[in-house]
């Protein structure tokens, strides 16, 4: 079997806003970068799973859906014209400091070698949170998140989870669905405070302390049966669409095997977002170090000094700082 092979100067592991503004910054700096994601379209976890959702904490922007976010990143990192390997997972990788390369297995018969890697694969691989009462509903009215809002025009939603994704769902179909109402199986909820007044404000109805027993339905769910924790009673709720907005599970997959200083979830850095590996650097939600703040705004941050430091590391001759990208 012929194994194809690319020799950049970058290689970036992870498609999502931090990798896809890591791409730009690389062009910026005059390297030759790809970009490979197991996903087959760009923007990570937001176009996986949050592309209607608002975001509020990217600078200049005082709200970005996550899918215009992405299209902005897109259309940036593009000057840096990369080769996009997507659909494609990272199963090895080989740092060899003697001969100043990187090798990245893709797949089977695929293979990367860089002169630096800049890891930004977000959460690493991740699975939704299931709901039991949902098992065998599947794509029948029930679903992990919502790409889109179109399908749940005019429908009474039952949404189970009391986390920001809950709410924000919540918040963003009430206008737009027959009825929201949302499950928790506690009184305390995980997500943003103004959030959650928000919703707590607006015609949704928030049942606490919980479960959502029973679907209900002949080939599709039609309703759904809430048991109440304290008091063991059941009610059922009209619901021809349920969001299961459990969280999900993550762990970094092949990546715990590559040698790299691991918390178990995240990739251990320094201060210049150097992994223990030489010319492996790694910036984003996978990234950790003392201090962290896991925002997409710290994550742009982490991009560019990740490509700043790579940039030396390729060619020590370079300077870490390459002026301001408003200076032409």
């Amino acid at each position: 079997m012929t194994t194809a092979t690319h020799e950049l100067d970058l290689l970036i592991i992870g498609a999502g806003p931090v990798g896809l503004y890591a791409t730009y910054y690389a062009g910026f700096r005059g390297l030759s970068v790809g970009v490979v994601d197991s996903l087959p379209e760009l923007g990570g976890q937001v176009t996986a799973m949050y592309p209607e959702k608002d975001i509020l904490d990217v600078a200049g922007f005082p709200v970005v859906k996550g899918k215009e976010l992405v299209a902005g990143l897109v259309e940036q990192a593009a000057t840096a014209s990369p080769l996009y390997l997507l659909g494609r997972t990272a199963t090895h990788l080989v740092s060899d400091e003697a001969s100043g390369t990187v090798t990245v297995t893709i797949g089977e018969d695929e293979q990367v070698v860089a002169k630096a890697v800049i890891i930004t694969a977000g959460i690493g691989k991740f699975s939704p949170r299931p709901l039991p009462a949902a098992e065998g509903w599947m794509g029948d009215g029930v679903a992990f998140f919502v790409p889109s809002f179109d399908g749940y025009v005019g429908k009474d939603v039952v949404i189970v989870g009391g986390g920001d994704s809950a709410f924000d769902w919540a918040l963003a179909l009430e206008p737009l669905a027959a009825s929201v109402t949302l499950v928790h199986r506690r009184d305390a909820f995980r997500a943003h405070q103004a959030t959650v007044d928000k919703v707590l404000g607006s015609s949704v109805r928030v049942i606490t302390n919980a479960n959502v027993a029973q679907l209900m339905g002949e080939g599709r769910v039609t309703h759904v049966e809430v048991e109440h924790v304290k008091t063991k009673e059941s009610e059922t709720l009209p619901a021809q669409a349920v969001v299961a907005a459990l969280g999900f599970v993550a762990d970094l997959g092949p990546i715990q095997q590559w040698g790299l200083e691991t918390d178990k979830r995240h990739i251990v850095v320094d201060s210049t977002t150097a992994t223990n590996l030489p010319r492996v650097f790694a910036a984003g939600d996978i990234s950790d170090y003392p201090g962290k703040v896991r925002l997409i705004a710290v994550g742009f941050g982490e991009a560019a000094t990740a490509v700043n430091n790579a940039a030396v590391t390729i060619n020590p001759e370079a300077h870490l700082f390459p002026g301001h990208s408003s200076e032409g």
